[in-house]
């Protein structure tokens, strides 16, 4: 156990947040602490941190915060560097102080052991020990991989970090928080301002990650991937379940029904009990068998009727004010870009498609969708709306920005958007996005990100349109209002084309993606599940009928029973021939690949190549890609091995 929060209540203005919470953190636990927004969870981090008071209880049941023995505590609150003058590399290797202080006195000692002093031995091999424990003898590969995982290139350790901009200098905050290796480390949101490629590293880092980690997040796929426990807060309460976020759900689902149903199991037997004692009680016969049936209801352990889950969420049924004709957006050699053009982008979209657009940070998502309305003008190329096609367009950064009066009601606010409208068709409107009772007269300049973000949409519905086009529309929600957004988009009856990092909501929603990669933009016509079975066969150079095509379904593979019917005219001894050719084929691949892969060793153990960071990650990149495909081979061997043994059964038998 590292450290216990026990029966711990904590208030804002006589406001109960956390009420007689407990919480514990053991070994290299990774936790993911869930719940709607305003529900307690950053509360909860600080409570760890002893930045908030902890209430006293009034009975005598122990509560407080226990620590085991000195742990350190690492929390990305804020980014706050003091010099922006001061180069990013520099920054960075603050956090190694405890690393050259050791290392200097090593120098120090060595210098000195020509006298060979038995003390300072001892404390040369305690140093040796400390180092190690440090990762010091790793430090600069370590920092310079880590570095470029997060999307920047090494030229950028030597620039200024006033030079980088906000969400590059909390990357850099983030690095040094990782790089410092605290014992339990607490991340609210980590996932923010990353992209795939750098939340997928991200995933394997904690996972990998030798100590505890505590993780606020509502990237559900980030937390399916990373976690082992998770805590909910609701209604100011929390509970733990084993597993991650979609083990949580299950359970949390089965415990609500066996709760609901011991509940009412036992409110049957109490009325039951009760009306034999109604019936009976003015009977001297009976007067026993009453007193001991209401003896029986006073010692039941009484089980609460559960509460229902905190599902408040919005909902709409905007329907299109017109139907689109099928070809909705027709894209053609668009060439986008600002000062240079970034790529070019081909793509037809037709009606009821839901299409992701996915890939790195600043290969030109946002830019294509500014582009298509016409916000940023295009190099070259055609964009074609399609016949009766009105849109829609929410952009993540113009939904936080208030540019009215911050005094103005989110009513009025909504009123100024559509004035023709009558004060119950707004409320009812504002309703539908969770903004009910004297939620409307709440003051823009009061909302927060999540309600600027229902607020934009509740907006852009409204209007009706029969496509939308919206850049990261989950930014700032919770998870419930995720799901609720993934079910309007299911059933919304226009076209959708979405910007968005979050691959759990992709997952849900798209029914087709648009990839930007580092070579060029490519449109795969399937889920996100299948696209990335067919990305993972495009990395390992297997030949594909090609992601611009739709693709037909493949006819179906006879079986060998199928080779024995009389009513087919397959040859048991062709098809024996084909296994035998290619379980030959198998073994000459998986030779070869093992010869590879041991040349790939050799050059890893070049002392040439020690120091040549970007060789040795891209020789370790092969080497996985050559180990991952022996695994395959050896598979596919073992499945040609047992076919070509019940074929030549079935011949014997035959």
């Amino acid at each position: 156990m590292r450290l216990q929060l026990k029966n711990i209540t904590v208030k804002y203005d006589n406001n109960v947040i956390l009420d007689r919470v407990s919480f514990e953190i053991r070994d290299s636990e990774k936790i993911a602490v869930v719940g709607r927004n305003g529900c307690g969870k950053t509360t909860l981090l600080k409570a760890i941190t002893g930045e908030v008071e902890t209430a006293n209880l009034s009975s005598d049941e122990e509560s407080g915060i226990f620590i085991s023995g000195k742990q350190s505590i690492g929390w990305l609150k804020q980014v706050s560097f003091e010099d922006g003058s001061i180069s990013v590399g520099d920054e960075i290797r603050k956090v190694f102080a405890p690393v050259f202080e050791t290392e200097k006195r090593m120098h120090e000692i060595e210098s000195q052991l020509a006298d060979q002093d038995v003390k300072l031995l001892g404390e040369y091999n305690s140093l040796q020990k400390k180092m190690e424990s440090l990762n010091g003898y790793t430090w600069k590969q370590d920092m310079e991989i880590m570095f470029q995982s997060f999307g920047f290139s090494l030229p950028d350790l030597e620039r200024p970090i006033g030079t980088f901009s906000g969400g590059q200098q909390t990357k850099v905050a983030f690095i040094k928080l990782l790089l410092s290796r605290p014992d339990i480390m607490l991340l609210d949101e980590p996932t923010n301002h990353l992209d795939l490629p750098a939340i997928e590293w991200l995933e394997k880092y904690l996972k990998n990650y030798d100590k505890a980690v505590v993780i606020v997040s509502h990237d559900r796929m980030f937390l399916d991937n990373v976690t082992d426990v998770t805590y909910e807060i609701e209604y100011h309460h929390m509970k733990r379940y084993p597993g991650n976020y979609s083990a949580f759900v299950k359970q949390k689902q089965l415990d609500y029904e066996k709760q609901e149903k011991d509940y009412e199991l036992q409110q049957k037997e109490i009325k039951r009990l009760t009306e034999w004692i109604e019936k009976w009680k003015n009977t001297p016969t009976k007067v026993a068998a009453t007193r001991s049936k209401r003896m029986a209801i006073e010692h039941m352990v009484k089980i609460e009727k559960p509460q229902r889950f905190d599902t408040r969420t919005f909902k709409a049924l905007f329907t299109p004010k017109y139907e689109s004709y099928h070809d909705v957006l027709d894209v053609k050699k668009l060439v986008i870009g600002y000062d240079k053009p970034l790529a070019e982008v081909s793509f037809l979209l037709t009606k009821g498609e839901r299409l992701a657009v996915i890939g790195e940070n600043g290969k030109g998502k946002s830019t294509l969708l500014k582009t298509l309305i016409g916000e940023i003008p295009a190099f070259s190329g055609e964009v074609r709306f399609g016949t009766n096609v009105q849109f829609g367009y929410y952009d993540q950064q113009r939904a936080l920005v208030n540019d009215g009066d911050p005094y103005e009601s989110i009513l009025q606010n909504f009123w100024n958007t559509y004035p023709t409208l009558y004060r119950e068709e707004v409320r009812s409107a504002l309703g539908a996005f969770r903004f009910t009772g004297e939620d409307v007269e709440k003051e823009m300049g009061l909302l927060s990100g999540g309600e600027k973000v229902r607020l934009a949409l509740c907006k852009m519905f409204y209007a009706k349109p029969n496509l939308l086009i919206l850049d990261e529309p989950t930014n700032h929600m919770d998870i419930k209002g995720k799901e609720a957004l993934e079910d309007m988009l299911k059933a919304y009856a226009g076209t959708v084309l979405f910007v968005s990092h979050d691959r759990y909501f992709i997952r849900q929603t798209a029914t087709g993606i648009l990839e930007f990669d580092e070579n060029a933009v490519r449109r795969y016509f399937c889920p996100y599940d299948e696209y990335l079975e067919e990305k993972e066969k495009r990395n390992k150079g297997i030949v594909t009928d090609g992601p611009e095509e739709k693709k037909k379904a493949p006819a179906p593979v006879p079986t060998l029973d199928d080779v024995f019917d009389k009513r087919t005219y397959y040859n048991p001894g062709k098809i024996r021939s084909r296994l035998e050719t290619q379980l030959n084929t198998l073994e000459r691949k998986l030779s070869e690949s093992e010869e590879k892969a041991a040349e790939i060793k050799m050059r890893l153990a070049d002392p040439d190549i020690a120091s040549d960071y970007e060789k040795l990650m891209e020789l370790e990149e092969l080497l996985s890609r050559e180990e991952h495909e022996q695994e395959t081979l050896l598979e596919r061997m073992l499945e040609t091995e047992t076919e070509l043994h019940e074929l030549n059964e079935k011949i014997t038998k035959k």
